[in-house]
């Protein structure tokens, strides 16, 4: 099989995955290994974080995800390793199930405040760890630059942020590639849906996120893209600029993974350690290929 061919394969075969895996992912009971290595599990506000993992971790969905969808691997593979973790949906739009992030993201920005803060009530923590895909890479900036949040972060990690803009053929290809949007939806979400307009390049949302520079001092920045992105395009616009920031390509870490932008956020275990690596920098191991199979 092509590498093309296969590639196109990935984004169904992950969204398959997701709704076969995301309701037990949640709900079923962590094994004695998994439950002796965290006080609690993915969502649970009973959690308190460990000396050795002393932040809360919020995991922010992308456009036309949510929090279980976006995270049904990468929140127990981080719960397994000692980390409270959260996530929640932001981006509702009245009348459209399921598919989140497509409302103002000046309003997801607000949501995702309200949400800090209840994670932080519940750990007893004094700041959180985020990590994001696609537009939930960029919203934690919105967050930390606009609404009060830069002393509530640690660290941000994007894995295929929109951190600049894209295309609205990338955006188009969004939509092409996640199950379940038919035409008539297309048409309906691409004329009512400002989550999307919001991320075209150029737009008055960007150009006010990204203006006087793309990040923030004493936060920590990881970016983590992959060079078959087909919807945050060209790839290297989701790198960031400044101080206290990593730029990563997924195939420098392991040249033959060939995950494009829905897989790299929801089913890639090199993706998964390389965050991990971004939230605990001073325990990281190098990522490779091995990563791949990996516990």
């Amino acid at each position: 099989m092509r590498w093309r061919s296969l590639r196109a394969l990935l984004p169904v075969a992950a969204l398959a995955a997701t709704v076969v895996a995301a309701p037990e992912a949640v709900a079923a009971p962590q094994s004695s290994t998994a439950a002796a290595a965290v006080t609690s599990g993915w969502n649970d506000y009973s959690c308190k974080p460990s000396a050795a993992h002393p932040r809360p971790v919020v995991l922010v969905h992308g456009t036309m995800e949510n929090g279980s969808t976006n995270w049904w691997s990468f929140a127990p593979y981080l719960t397994s390793r000692g980390y409270c973790v959260f996530s929640f949906d932001y981006g509702q739009l009245p009348g459209v199930p399921v598919f989140y992030g497509l409302g103002p993201i000046e309003k997801s920005g607000e949501q995702l405040a309200v949400y800090v803060d209840k994670v932080l009530a519940a750990t007893g923590a004094s700041k959180v760890d985020m990590v994001g895909h696609s537009q939930g890479g960029m919203l934690p900036r919105y967050y930390t630059k606009f609404l009060g949040g830069a002393d509530k972060v640690n660290a941000i990690v994007g894995i295929a942020p929109n951190s600049h803009g894209t295309t609205l053929s990338g955006i188009a290809k969004l939509m092409d590639i996640v199950p379940g949007i038919g035409p008539a939806a297309r048409k309906m979400i691409n004329a009512t849906a400002p989550g999307l307009t919001d991320q075209v390049v150029g737009s008055p949302f960007m150009q006010k996120l990204n203006e006087g520079g793309d990040t923030l001092p004493g936060i920590r920045y990881t970016v983590i893209a992959t060079k078959w992105d087909e919807v945050v395009t060209p790839y290297e616009t989701q790198f960031l600029s400044g101080p206290n920031v990593r730029n990563v390509l997924l195939q420098d870490l392991c040249p033959v993974d060939i995950s494009e932008h829905l897989a790299i956020g929801t089913i890639d275990r090199v993706a998964f350690h390389e965050a991990a690596n971004a939230l605990d920098p001073e325990n990281a191991v190098p990522s490779d290929c091995s990563a791949m199979v990996r516990g």
